[in-house]
């Protein structure tokens, strides 16, 4: 078995203003399989899906009561602070919240935190140490 998450799918209150979000805020490129009631983002590796939330709830047969930090949060990593900072205005733009502005952090890298239209964390960061995500393409490299 390989070890990979092959699909992320979030409950949302509102799809249209979220897929509005994810394709004008965080650029990621809609694919063209989605439908009124569900759509989905190729990353490269990792699909991301958006999905009715008390649909979502009830297929995995749990509470939709909205009881607070859901225990995880999601990242978008790009190549530079200069790319974090762009990034999150971008995301402000398209209707994200401000949870934490971007800064140094304690790891060594450089992060900051939006909240979704449906209030799920994402770090927006630059890893100075190693790249997270699929190969390297030209635009990506920094030097």
């Amino acid at each position: 078995m390989e070890a990979r998450i092959s699909m992320i799918t979030l409950g949302v209150t509102d799809l249209k203003r979220s897929v509005q979000f994810y394709e004008a805020g965080l650029k990621f490129p809609k694919h063209q399989a989605s439908e009124e009631s569900v759509a989905f983002f190729n990353l490269q590796g990792t699909w991301l899906g958006l999905y009715n939330r008390t649909a979502l709830a009830e297929d995995a047969q749990v509470p939709d009561d909205d009881t607070g930090f859901p225990g995880f949060t999601l990242a978008h990593n790009v190549s530079s602070k200069e790319q974090v900072d762009a990034l999150v205005e971008e995301a402000l733009a398209a209707g994200a919240t401000l949870s934490k502005a971007p800064q140094d952090v304690f790891w060594g890298g450089y992060s900051g935190y939006v909240k979704d239209p449906d209030n799920y964390l994402w770090e927006i960061a630059y890893n100075p140490f190693t790249w997270i995500g699929p190969a390297e393409t030209a635009s990506e490299k920094t030097t």
